[in-house]
């Protein structure tokens, strides 16, 4: 009985390899050195301890019900992102990539056994809750996460819209778990929206990249851009932003360039191998741009800064990113049934590994807590009784400033990344008319003495 099996997932193995695909990568008798040094020993040992928990396990096994656990024990022992995706798996994946979806409203993925948050999704019940970036989740209903699979995990967290739902959760700086009570609800997703921070500064925001995203972005830019005075500056939020399709990443960074490249792929087979380029057909936007990151910016994220990044066409502010630099494939084993393999490697246009390192900002500003310490208003010359009036014509515009004021103290207390990256954009256009003046005068000087 043993050798059988143990025969029967040789060959199963042997027929799992693609013939086409061993001769892209191997000769003949490459092959051939490759099969005899397969390590039969191990294949005995695992078709050994198949058939003792089949037969002596406290509860029978169904068979078909093992085997995919042993594949999915093959899978999340590369890497966290690999995974075995039976039919329910499959269709939320497909899911994700629309926009509409059940359950909490969190990516996540595993660390040492646990479940770590990658992002809260905006204004969902995990975003309210206060779920951050970096929280692992050690118990979801009371039952401990460790020792589930992360597929397992997230079948628990998903649920009727309504229904109740407890995360404890361990928190750095933290040094009791926290319990969270989370109400779960139908996720919709709007991927982008943008509004005027001030008068000729636009905030776009991208919650997740989505099969429209690139084309959503292009229709609210536009919208910024159509407002009175125009757009001087351009913040682009992707905080939080757990990734999603590569197609859609290279689309937002190609709004911003003209030409080039935006990201390349590398992993061991040929056809792993694969160039975005931005479209030179159509001009990129030209408006001054500050992309925000932080450690929730993960994947797709960090394609779009490391590649504004690289081409100096962003500054690129707030925190580390997550570091997700690796390609995940789909690969079909029957109509139900699928697996997610890491394949590939993304790059940033200069050559640098995405993953595990993230994206450096180059004006590192971390979330804190704002404070003004000016105090009451100081007594200026205008509050003096008979002060002199002003004689170039102009009328004063206290009230006008006194607002931008307090839009801005607001700002500063409740996003301090966001507030720095308007002053930024700021003191670029103040840089930037301080040179066009510059440069006319010189012009100027050229004219009167032709």
């Amino acid at each position: 009985m043993l050798q059988n099996l143990t025969r029967t997932l040789f060959v199963s193995l042997m027929l799992c390899t693609s013939p086409a695909l061993l001769a892209e990568t191997e000769s003949t008798e490459d092959t051939a050195a490759r099969e005899a040094a397969l390590p039969i020993q191990a294949l005995r040992n695992f078709a050994d301890v198949f058939n003792q928990i089949r037969h002596s396990y406290v509860e029978e096994v169904d068979d078909e019900e093992l085997l995919k656990s042993a594949i999915r024990g093959m899978l999340s022992g590369l890497d966290p992102h690999s995974d075995y995706l039976d039919a329910d798996s499959f269709d939320n994946l497909q899911s994700h990539t629309t926009g509409e979806f059940g359950g909490l409203g969190i990516e996540v993925g595993m660390e040492n056994g646990f479940v770590k948050v990658v992002a809260p999704i905006d204004d969902t019940p995990a975003q309210r809750a206060g779920i951050q970036p970096g929280d692992l989740i050690i118990q979801i209903d009371n039952q401990p996460v460790k020792g589930m699979s992360l597929q397992e995990a997230v079948a628990l967290m998903r649920g009727p819209k309504g229904s109740k739902i407890t995360l404890n959760i361990l928190r750095e700086g933290v040094n009791a778990p926290i319990e969270v009570e989370l109400r779960r609800d139908t996720i919709t997703v709007a991927s982008v929206r943008g509004e005027m921070l001030q008068p000729g500064y636009g905030y776009l925001r991208i919650s997740q990249f989505q099969s429209r995203t690139g084309q959503d972005l292009r229709k609210e830019l536009e919208k910024l851009k159509a407002t009175r005075g125009g757009l001087r500056g351009l913040v682009l939020d992707l905080r939080n932003n757990p990734g999603g399709l590569l197609q859609a990443s290279v689309q937002v960074a190609d709004t911003f360039l003209s030409d080039g490249l935006i990201v390349y792929t590398e992993g061991r087979l040929p056809n792993a191998y694969s160039r975005y380029m931005a479209n030179s057909d159509t001009p990129g936007d030209s408006t001054p741009l500050v992309v925000l990151i932080n450690g929730g910016s993960a994947s797709a994220s960090e394609i779009v800064a490391g590649a504004l990044q690289d081409h100096r066409r962003a500054i690129i502010l707030g925190t580390q990113s997550f570091g997700k630099g690796s390609v995940q494939t789909v690969l079909p084993l029957s109509e139900d049934s699928a697996i997610k393999l890491t394949t590939a490697r993304y790059y940033t246009p200069s050559g640098r590994s995405i993953q595990a390192q993230g994206i450096i900002p180059d004006i590192f500003v971390d979330r804190a807590k704002f404070e003004s310490l000016a105090g009451n208003k100081l007594v200026t010359e205008a509050d003096l009784a008979g002060h002199l009036g002003r004689d170039d014509g102009n009328e004063s515009n206290s009230t006008s400033r006194s607002v931008l004021d307090s839009e801005s103290a607001e700002l500063a207390a409740n996003d301090n990344q966001l507030y720095e990256a308007l002053n930024l954009l700021k003191g670029l256009n103040i840089m930037s008319e301080a040179n066009r003046a510059s440069a006319q005068k010189a012009l100027s000087r050229l004219d009167n003495k032709e």
